[in-house]
């Protein structure tokens, strides 16, 4: 038995200090990788945007498909960055250029970037959902 002071893990039952069972497998791997999944999707979206925007938009100029084409290569090279610390702020921050330049220049491009905001804030959400179970132990990898 253990001290009232002494918390480390008590390898008999695999407990952390505070008494929480880590997860068998790191959750916020998972997370990291939809979030890359999000950038590939949303660069594809903004590339696809590229096809119909001389029909509706007045952003089909040289400055407009330049900035669209440099948003989808950055959230490509982006989604590669996922797992280190800084990657989740290129990301978010990959969605205010987003939104700035399409309500500057192409007003399409401005609306997919708030929908995609929305999914953003959606993803955020469920992180801290995650990261708060795991914090009491209640993934079902923690369970005994």
């Amino acid at each position: 038995m253990t001290e009232p002071g002494n918390e480390a893990a008590d390898p008999a039952d695999g407990t952390a200090p505070g008494g929480v069972r880590p997860p068998a497998t790191d959750p916020m791997k998972g997370i990291r990788g939809i979030f890359a999944a999000t950038l590939i999707l949303e660069a594809i979206v903004v590339l696809l945007a590229l096809l119909v925007l001389p029909k509706f938009g007045e952003g089909a100029t040289a400055l407009g498909v330049t900035t669209m084409l440099l948003i989808a290569l950055a959230m490509i090279l982006a989604s590669g960055l996922q797992r280190r610390s800084y990657g989740l702020p290129v990301a978010l921050g990959l969605q205010v250029v987003t939104i700035v330049a399409g309500f500057w220049l192409v007003t399409g491009l401005g609306i997919m970037g708030v929908v995609f905001a929305i999914v953003w804030a959606v993803l955020l959400w469920m992180r801290s959902d995650v990261r708060r179970k795991m914090e009491r132990g209640q993934l079902p990898s923690q369970q005994a």
